[in-house]
């Protein structure tokens, strides 16, 4: 009998009665890390890893009905093994591993191969089935090495600041901007959205060392603002405020930057292929690791992913969910800056 099944509230364990990432309210939902399109505010229990709850806390409120587990650490729900794994995706993020009776599947969420500094690196588990995201499931999606990119994008960053330009950079308020904050050092000052200082102070509270920042409020000065860099969520990128900044010169952080199509989203002024997702050798890298007899391929480019795989002998089937919308920023509006 299958572990899984796919309902129409989600990924769903019918031996230990639990649902994994359910996008309507359950009893028991297994959380694989704190972005929106993974988390359904309204579950009456949550069971996550114990750097994501912070994250349930800080951002949907949840508290006392949040159970947690480490990474490697093995529970049983209703006669069901289930086990953390590092998903490398963001902070706390997991892959879960579930075994009953000698069957093995395991539930991904979202990942990426390359280590961040920050994410606990992602470990590939053997199993029978496995559940994959494709965000970037093309061939044209072929990340550089993170190290590059942050060089380009603190020498975009200087060239701006020789030019008297204010360099905005927009990337999700979770994880992106921490990688960023961790990343670009203390050669500028740099200025946070609200949303974000408000997560780095759920990392630093995790224990993850991240250099300062001054969170942005009404009384700051835009000319401060023009001596740093300032990091927004999404929802900002096309807000007046940016606009009513000196010069402002905005970089979008995202794998859509990688292609021509994508650097042209908002009429950005410069794109940085930094994403949080395996690009399309990482997604094979770690499908192959697994030896997963089937895959279930769940968001992203599904159908051409999914195709690829059963060409190259492994049986893939593309399944329908609500996952892939996580600019859970979009939820904030573009005037909120304090």
């Amino acid at each position: 009998m299958a572990l899984i099944k796919f309902t129409n509230k989600g990924i769903y364990c019918k031996q230990g009665n639990f649902y994994i990432d359910p996008w309507h309210p359950v009893d028991y939902a297994v959380t694989t890390h704190g972005h929106a399109d993974h988390v359904k505010f309204g579950n009456k229990n949550y069971l996550c890893h114990e750097l994501t709850k912070p994250i349930l806390q800080q951002r949907y409120g949840l508290t006392d009905n949040v159970q947690t587990l480490p990474y490697h650490q093995t529970i049983n729900i209703n006669g069901v093994k289930l086990t953390l794994f590092p998903a490398g995706h963001v902070i706390g993020s997991s892959q879960i591993k579930l075994e009953y009776k000698g069957e093995i599947c395991v539930v991904s969420g979202d990942y990426k191969v390359e280590y961040d500094g920050i994410s606990t690196a992602f470990e590939p588990v053997k199993c029978h089935t496995f559940v994959s995201e494709s965000t970037f499931g093309l061939p044209i999606y072929n990340w550089q090495a993170q190290e590059i990119i942050f060089e380009q994008i603190k020498n975009w960053v200087t060239d701006n600041h020789w030019k008297g330009k204010t360099s905005i950079l927009v990337a999700y308020s979770l994880g992106k901007a921490q990688r960023l904050i961790k990343n670009l050092g203390n050669q500028y000052p740099i200025y946070v959205h609200n949303s974000i200082a408000n997560l780095n102070e759920s990392f630093m509270a995790a224990g993850v060392e991240l250099p300062k920042t001054i969170r942005i409020t009404p009384d700051l000065k835009k000319e401060e603002l023009q001596k740093g860099i300032v990091i927004v969520p999404p929802a900002l990128a096309d807000g007046k405020w940016i606009k009513s900044l000196q010069q402002p010169a905005v970089g979008v952080c995202s794998g859509w930057m990688a292609v021509r199509a994508g650097r042209r989203w908002r009429s950005a002024d410069a794109g940085f292929a930094l994403s949080d997702h395996a690009d399309w050798q990482g997604l094979l890298t770690a499908i192959k690791a697994t030896n997963a007899e089937k895959v279930f391929v769940t968001h992203g480019s599904t159908a051409v992913f999914a195709k690829y795989l059963n060409e190259i002998g492994i049986s893939a089937e593309e399944v329908t969910t609500k996952y892939g919308a996580e600019d859970d920023d979009s939820l904030i509006k573009p005037e909120q800056i304090s």
